[in-house]
């Protein structure tokens, strides 16, 4: 991070979960000249690449590759940097050394705010534990004991759960609905880099033209893509305006 930079942190358990579910609020922040950083937890390569593993002679490396590839495309259209931890999939498994880790990089990246997963999904459990794991190293990242040499301890930025594939079996509520409409196109193009799982670019796109239109039912704006998160805690601010 660039001295005094405004930054920002996104926690993906996979290689395509931060565009379909943050990438317009990582492009919109990106334009405003924040330094986005997304981690991804895992490469996706066995439960959500099927479409590579049908190509004959595939490979677990060669998909992981392509995936790669994909997730970097897509940061780079929307943005951010990419960080890959590689720590498999179906099942991922996060051990402690690398809870650790990632707190470190909340210290090295100091974020003004943090979007991850909603703590609840059933269709995979890869999301909840990637939102466990980025709101533990969070809290490590507050700890004055934790690695007291290294860089100082961050504040309380706040956390963001974003969408999931299927929020009413997730408990997940949007309460909070950010205008991506200005950003749209650069959230589309980063779909596309995503070609293993091209079936979920018109669903995604449906949910923004379905959020967009509940914030223009719930302001006085016309809007017309949003992206949903949820508050994992309490606003505070000086306003109810």
């Amino acid at each position: 991070m660039s001295e005094n930079s405004r930054t920002a942190l996104v926690v993906s358990a996979h290689s395509a979960d931060f565009v379909w579910r943050a990438g317009g609020a990582i492009a919109l922040y990106a334009a405003r000249g924040y330094e986005i950083t997304v981690v991804c937890l895992s490469y996706g390569e066995r439960g959500e690449s099927a479409k590579l593993w049908k190509n004959p002679g595939m490979t677990l490396e060669a998909v992981k590759k392509a995936r790669h590839k994909e997730a970097e495309d897509a940061a780079a259209v929307l943005g951010a940097r990419l960080r890959m931890l590689d720590l498999g999939d179906y099942p991922l498994r996060v051990p402690d050394s690398v809870v650790c880790d990632l707190a470190d990089i909340f210290r090295e990246v100091a974020p003004e705010f943090v979007l991850t997963h909603s703590v609840k999904d059933p269709y995979n459990a890869d999301h909840p534990l990637a939102s466990q794991v980025a709101q533990e190293a969070r809290i490590i990242a507050q700890a004055h004991g934790h690695r007291p040499e290294y860089k100082k301890v961050i504040g309380a930025p706040p956390v963001f759960l974003f969408e999931p594939h299927q929020p009413e079996q997730c408990q997940w509520k949007p309460e909070v609905l950010l205008d991506i409409s200005e950003v749209w196109e650069r959230k589309r193009a980063a779909f596309e880099m995503m070609s293993a799982q091209e079936h979920l670019w018109e669903y995604y796109t449906r949910v923004a033209l379905q959020r967009g239109s509940q914030a223009s039912r719930n302001s006085n704006l016309k809007i017309k893509y949003a992206e949903g998160f949820q508050r994992v805690f309490p606003q505070v601010t000086a306003e109810l305006s």
